[in-house]
C-alpha cells in the first residue's frame, strides 16, 4: 500500500472542526477507554506502538497540504490550509500532540483510560479530535483480537489445569493461527496475527511475525513447522496416498514436528491403516514428531475419534494425573472451521475417555481476525477537558441522556494502583502517586518503545484473583 496522506487519515467531518470551537481555547485533552464495567480484568491493551511508528512518524508534506485541499474542496468539506502550514514550518509536519499510555500488554477493567492525547502547540487545539479516527482504529482492532484471545486462553485453561502435567508450557501451543488468506489486508492480517501472538505462539501468518519484528523488535515472535495441504496430498491421487504420506515423512521427518493433512479421501482408513499400521514403522524411525489433520467431517466426533484411533495404534502413557497420553511420535491437529464451543466439547469428551488434553491442539482462521468489531469492548474516544485562554482547564461532558447512562470519566485522566487494581481517578488527584499512563509520544518522537517479550509477558500474567 502506498503512502497515507497524514491529513486525510480522519473522517471527512472533521475537516471543517477547527471552525467549530469557541474563541479563545488553547488545548483539548482525550483519552481512549472501553464502556461499561467488568468484574475483571478483560482487555488487553495493544497495538498503538504500531500507530506510532507507522503513522504518526511520517510528517506532513507541502504535496500532502496541496492534495487534502483539493480533495477537501472537491468532497464538501471546509480546509485549514493554513494551519496544516503552520504544522509543517514550524513542526517540521510532525504532528505537535503528546500522548500517554498505560504499558502495552496491561490487562484491564473495561472503563479505564487506556490511551490519552493533548495538542502541544495551542494553534493546534482541534488536533487531538482530529486524529481520532485513526488513534482509534489503531488501538480498538489490536487490543480486541487480544482480550478474545485472551478469553479463549482462559476458557482453555480449566481442560489442560485438570488433565495435563504442566499446563502452562503447553498452553502457548494449544492454538495455531492461520488467518491470513481470510483478513481483508495484509495489516490486519500482521496486525491481529500479531494480538493473536501474545497468548498464543504457533502461527503460519508471516504477517504477523514481521509486524512483531517490525515493530516491537521481536526476532521471532511466532513458529510454524512443515505442513501439507490438500492440493500437495491429491497431486498423488488415491491410489498412491500412502507414497505421499510416506514422502512426508522422508522430506520432514527430521525436522521436530511436522503436520500432514490426513483426510483427502477417508480419514479412518488412513489413520488405522496407512498411519497406524503400514507408516507407523516409518514414523517411528525419525525423530520428528507426526502431527495428523483429521480436517474434515463432523468437527467434534472426528478428532475425537482420530486420538482415540492413533492411541489404539501407537499405545499410549499415563502422565501424572492419570490421564492418557498418546505415544510422543504422534499428536492430533484439528484446524477447519472449530468454535470455541466446538474445541471445549472436544476437550471435554476426550477428558471424559480419560485422555489428556495434550494429544490435541487446535487451528483457527480468520474468525478471531475478522468477527470482532469496536463494539465488540465498546471502545471509544471522548474529550474530556479544554484549556481556556487564561490557561485555566475545565471539563466536557455532554448530558446523560438517562439516568442509568453512565458516560466516560470528565477531567484529564490519571491511572493509579490502589488494593492491587488500577483505577482512574482526576489528574489534579495524582498527588505523588505513580501515574500508569506513561508518556510514549511527543511532537514526532517515540519517548517508549516495549518489545514483544515485555509485552506479551504482560498479556499473559495471571491476575492474582480471576487467572
Amino acid at each position: 500500500m502506498s503512502r497515507v496522506n497524514p491529513i486525510l487519515n480522519t473522517d471527512s467531518y472533521k475537516l471543517g472542526h477547527f471552525l467549530q470551537y469557541p474563541p479563545g481555547v488553547q488545548a483539548v485533552s482525550a483519552y481512549i477507554t472501553t464502556r461499561g464495567t467488568s468484574v475483571m480484568p478483560e482487555i488487553v491493551f495493544f497495538g498503538l506502538q504500531i500507530f506510532l511508528k507507522d503513522y504518526l512518524s511520517q510528517p506532513v508534506t507541502a504535496a500532502d497540504i496541496d492534495e487534502a485541499e483539493e480533495v477537501a474542496a472537491l468532497h464538501g468539506q471546509p480546509f485549514d490550509k493554513a494551519g496544516w502550514q503552520h504544522i509543517l514550518s514550524k513542526h517540521g509536519g510532525f504532528l505537535p500532540l503528546s500522548i500517554e499510555a498505560l504499558p502495552e500488554g496491561m490487562v484491564v477493567r473495561r472503563g479505564l483510560p487506556l490511551v490519552q492525547v493533548v495538542n502541544t502547540d495551542p494553534a493546534c487545539f482541534w488536533l487531538p479530535g482530529y486524529v481520532e479516527t485513526a488513534l482509534l482504529r489503531a488501538v480498538w482492532y489490536p487490543s480486541t483480537v487480544a482480550s478474545a484471545l485472551r478469553h479463549v486462553k482462559r476458557t482453555l485453561m480449566p481442560f489442560l489445569e485438570k488433565s495435563c502435567d504442566d499446563p502452562e508450557e503447553l498452553m502457548p501451543t494449544r492454538l495455531a493461527e492461520y488467518g491470513a488468506r481470510g483478513a481483508t489486508s495484509l495489516e490486519q492480517a500482521g496486525i491481529g496475527g500479531a494480538a493473536n501472538l501474545l497468548l498464543f505462539e504457533n502461527t503460519d501468518t508471516l504477517a504477523a511475525v514481521m509486524c512483531a519484528r517490525r515493530y516491537y523488535g521481536a526476532k521471532m515472535a511466532g513458529f510454524s513447522m512443515p505442513a501439507s495441504e490438500h492440493t500437495t496430498m491429491i497431486a498423488w491421487g488415491q491410489e498412491r496416498e500412502a507414497q505421499s504420506f510416506a514422502h512426508m515423512i522422508d522430506q520432514f521427518g527430521d525436522y521436530p514436528a511436522y503436520s500432514v493433512v490426513s483426510d483427502s479421501y477417508d480419514i479412518h482408513h488412513a489413520l488405522s491403516e496407512l498411519w497406524g499400521k503400514l507408516l507407523q514403522p516409518r514414523v517411528r524411525a525419525k525423530p520428528g514428531l507426526l502431527i495428523v489433520r483429521p480436517d474434515s467431517g463432523d468437527p467434534i466426533d472426528t478428532p475425537v475419534q482420530a486420538v482415540s484411533q492413533l492411541a489404539y495404534h501407537f499405545g499410549t502413557r499415563l502422565n501424572g494425573k492419570g490421564y492418557k497420553v498418546l505415544d510422543d511420535k504422534v499428536r492430533v491437529l484439528q484446524a477447519d472451521g472449530v468454535s470455541l464451543r466446538d474445541i471445549t466439547m472436544i476437550l471435554g469428551r476426550l477428558e471424559g475417555m480419560g485422555f489428556s488434553a495434550e494429544n490435541i491442539s487446535f487451528g483457527i482462521g480468520a474468525s478471531q481476525l475478522q468477527k470482532v468489531s469496536r463494539d465488540t469492548y465498546s471502545f471509544t474516544m471522548k474529550g474530556s477537558a479544554i484549556q481556556d485562554g487564561d490557561g485555566s482547564w475545565r471539563d466536557m461532558s455532554r448530558r446523560p441522556v438517562n439516568m442509568h447512562e453512565k458516560l466516560p470519566r470528565a477531567g484529564r485522566q490519571a491511572v493509579v494502583e490502589e488494593e492491587a487494581e488500577l483505577v482512574a481517578i482526576r489528574r489534579e488527584e495524582l498527588g505523588g502517586r505513580q501515574n500508569f499512563l506513561q508518556p510514549v509520544w511527543e511532537n514526532g518522537r517515540l519517548l517508549k518503545e516495549w518489545s514483544f517479550d515485555e509485552v506479551r509477558a504482560r498479556a499473559r500474567q495471571r491476575h492474582r484473583l480471576y487467572g
